[in-house]
């Protein structure tokens, strides 16, 4: 589970004095430590479903982007995180140092902060505007879907099923099992 650094409460300037490469996300005025370094799965699902959405937004011309951890998104003055996978659609809300706002598509691939991932960022991006949240689970080979639209009630599949992505119209459907073979 994360830890939180310390209990005085912390600035994005605090954040953004922090060494290059510092493995921290600033929530709510509190910094987590996120070490260690994600599993290799974790790595290997990344890296694909990456893949995955990348292809599908260049074969469409579509004028999203698609970025994977580590990247800022600053979703309040008190709060930057670095999703495993953002998908931001607003050429505006991209800057030099990440995103501020709400990504319209995150993805979070659960590792050895479960709490963080199922609890922690599912309110913060509930209460940031985030459109679609997927919580990747490789230990329970599960996929959680949340949709904004929907109050973020979940929609629960397997890594077997093909998922649609929303923000897509279903038109892009994720296949994690395709994945790792």
């Amino acid at each position: 589970m994360s830890e939180a650094l310390k209990l005085e409460k912390k600035t994005i300037e605090d954040y953004l004095a922090l060494p290059e490469g510092a493995m921290v996300e600033l929530i709510n005025g509190v910094m987590y430590d996120m070490s260690p370094a994600p599993l290799t799965i974790h790595q290997r699902l990344s890296g694909n479903i990456f893949f995955e959405i990348l292809s599908y937004i260049k074969k469409k011309g579509g004028r999203c982007e698609v970025f994977t951890a580590p990247f800022d998104v600053r979703l309040n003055d008190e709060t930057i995180v670095q999703p495993d996978i953002s998908v931001i659609c607003d050429p505006t809300r991209i800057t030099r140092r990440g995103c501020v706002g709400a990504p319209d598509f995150i993805i979070e691939i659960v590792s050895s902060h479960r709490y963080h991932d199922y609890v922690r960022k599912h309110h913060l991006y509930a209460d940031s505007g985030v459109k679609e949240y997927w919580i990747v689970d490789p230990d329970r080979k599960s996929v959680n879907v949340y949709l904004l639209s929907e109050e973020y009630s979940p929609a629960h599949y397997t890594f077997d099923d093909d998922i649609p992505v929303s923000i897509y119209n279903g038109d892009l459907k994720l296949n994690i099992a395709e994945m790792l073979e």
